[in-house]
C-alpha cells in the first residue's frame, strides 16, 4: 500500500514539474516553447486528413447523410413594393393610390413563414454551421463511421481530449483563479502607489495567461499600436464569457459588469481591492444614469485603466455583430473597437446560455482540441459633431463587422430572450400603408413616430 501511495506521490510530483515549468513559468512572463504551435500544426494536418477521407466516404457511399447547408431556404431580398407589384401583375399600375386588395396578403404569409423557417436573429444563438467535422462529437454527423481509421483516430482524439487535456486544463484553471484571488488580495493590501498599480497589472495579466494556456489558446494579435489607452472605452464584439481572458492577455482592463455572488463573487471583490474594476448592484444596473455617472467619473481620471465593454449585451455565435447598447457612446470619451473572431474548426467558443449553463460551458471548452482567435485593435474613434449616440454606436459596429468579416446586423441581441418590439410591426404596417395612400416607401420609413 506505501509503493502505491509512493508511486501516486511522484507522478504527481512529476505532473506538477511540468504543469509549472513547461506551461505555467514561460505563460507568467509572456513566453510560449511552442508546444502548442506544434500541436495546432497536427491538428490542422489531422483535420484535413479526416476531411479528405470523409469526402471519399461519401462519393463511396452516396447514401451518407449530407452536411447541413448554411440557409434552409432561399430568400428574395427584393422590397416590398417590387414583391407587391409582381402578385398585382393584373393591375400593376394600381399600386399607388390603389386599394387594398387580396393578393397582398400573400406577401406578408410568405415573409412570415420564412421567418419561422429561418429568421436572421434566432440562428444567430445557435452553434456556427462547420465546412467539415473536426473530430468532435457534438458536430460529427455520423462521420467517423465511414471508415475502420476514422473510427480509431476520433477514438483517440476522445482520450486525448478527455484524460490528457482536460486535467491538464483544469489544474492550469485552479491554478490561475487561485493566483489572481490570492495575488489581488495581497496587492490589495498595499497603500496606492505606481508600485500597487504595477504589481496589480502583473497580477491581473499573469493570471490571464495562465488561463488561457488552459484553453491551450492560440490568440494573433493585430495592429498593436491601436491598443486601449487608460481613460478610454474599449469596445468589442461578443462570442464568448472567455473574450476578456482573450483581450486580457495582451493588456490589462478594468472591468464592468453586476455584483455576484459565490465563487464569482469571491473573485470579484479580490479583484476590486487591486485594481478599479467597476461593479454595481442588481438596482443600481436599472438606473441608467447612476451607471453612466460611474463610467464618466472612471474614464475622466486619465490614470484608470480603459473600461472594456460589451455593447450586444449578450453572446453571439461568431457569425454575426448585433446592435449596440447606445449607453456605451452617451457618456463621451474615446472608443477603442476591437474585433474578435474564433475560428471555429478547432472548438466551437460561442456560449449559448439558453442551452448550457457556465459549468458545462467550460467542460465543453476544455475538452476541445483548443481556442484559436484572431484580434484586431481598430483605430481609436470619438463622436462627431451632430452625431448622436445610436449613429455612433452603429458606426462602430460597422468597423468591427467590416473587420472580423462578421456579418453587421440591426437587430438587437435582447430578442433572444424578449418578444418582438411593437414598433417593428408598426414599421411594416406604415411601408405599406405609404404604398396604399401613394406616399414614398423611404419617407415612411424615416418619418416620425
Amino acid at each position: 500500500m506505501e509503493a502505491a501511495w509512493d508511486i501516486a506521490f511522484v507522478l504527481f510530483q512529476v505532473w506538477l514539474s511540468i504543469v509549472v515549468g513547461l506551461i505555467m513559468l514561460p505563460a507568467m512572463f509572456g513566453m510560449s516553447l511552442g508546444f502548442t504551435d506544434i500541436y495546432i500544426k497536427v491538428l490542422v494536418k489531422t483535420l484535413e486528413w479526416a476531411t479528405l477521407r470523409i469526402q471519399r466516404g461519401q462519393n463511396e457511399q452516396p447514401t451518407l447523410p449530407s452536411q447541413s447547408a448554411n440557409g434552409i431556404i432561399e430568400k428574395d431580398d427584393g422590397s416590398m413594393e417590387e414583391k407587391i407589384r409582381q402578385l398585382r401583375r393584373s393591375h400593376p399600375d394600381n399600386l399607388a393610390g390603389g386599394d387594398f386588395t387580396l393578393c397582398d396578403a400573400f406577401y406578408f404569409c410568405k415573409k412570415g413563414i420564412e421567418n419561422i423557417v429561418e429568421d436572421q436573429v434566432t440562428q444567430r444563438f445557435t452553434s456556427e454551421e462547420l465546412a467539415s467535422w473536426n473530430l468532435l462529437t457534438r458536430t460529427n454527423n455520423n462521420f467517423r463511421y465511414i471508415s475502420v481509421r476514422l473510427t480509431i483516430i476520433w477514438g483517440l482524439g476522445v482520450f486525448i481530449r478527455y484524460c490528457i487535456l482536460l486535467p491538464l486544463r483544469i489544474t492550469l484553471a485552479v491554478i490561475g483563479l487561485s493566483w489572481l484571488v490570492i495575488g489581488t488580495t495581497l496587492v490589495g493590501l498595499l497603500p496606492s502607489s505606481n508600485v500597487k498599480n504595477w504589481l496589480s497589472d502583473l497580477v491581473h495579466i499573469t493570471c490571464y495567461r495562465i488561463c488561457a494556456r488552459a484553453l491551450s489558446a492560440t490568440i494573433r494579435y493585430h495592429n498593436k499600436e491601436n491598443r486601449p489607452k487608460k481613460g478610454g472605452i474599449c469596445v468589442a464584439n461578443h462570442t464568448s464569457p472567455i473574450d476578456i481572458v482573450i483581450l486580457a492577455n495582451d493588456g490589462c482592463y478594468a472591468m464592468v459588469g453586476q455584483v455576484h455572488g459565490g465563487l464569482m463573487g469571491v473573485i470579484q471583490r479580490s479583484m476590486v481591492r487591486s485594481c478599479p474594476h467597476v461593479w454595481f448592484e442588481r438596482a443600481e444596473m436599472k438606473d441608467r444614469h447612476a451607471v453612466a455617472k460611474r463610467l464618466k467619473e472612471h474614464i475622466a481620471d486619465k490614470t484608470k485603466l480603459p473600461i472594456l465593454i460589451f455593447p450586444e449585451g449578450t453572446c453571439i455565435n461568431n457569425t454575426s455583430v448585433m446592435m449596440f447598447k447606445k449607453g456605451s457612446f452617451e457618456i463621451g470619451g474615446t472608443i477603442y473597437p476591437v474585433a474578435i473572431k474564433y475560428d471555429p474548426q478547432f472548438g466551437d467558443a460561442f456560449w449559448n446560455s439558453a442551452k448550457y449553463n457556465m459549468v458545462s460551458y467550460i467542460l465543453r471548452m476544455m475538452t476541445s482540441w483548443a481556442i484559436v482567435c484572431n484580434v484586431w485593435y481598430l483605430a481609436p474613434m470619438t463622436r462627431q459633431d451632430g452625431e448622436d449616440a445610436v449613429h455612433f454606436a452603429n458606426r462602430v459596429k460597422s468597423a468591427i463587422a467590416q473587420q472580423g468579416g462578421l456579418v453587421d446586423l440591426s437587430w438587437d441581441g435582447g430578442l433572444k430572450r424578449e418578444r418582438v418590439k411593437e414598433s417593428f410591426k408598426e414599421e411594416q404596417q406604415k411601408m405599406y400603408s405609404s404604398m396604399i395612400v401613394g406616399l414614398d416607401c423611404h419617407e415612411a420609413s424615416v418619418g416620425p413616430e
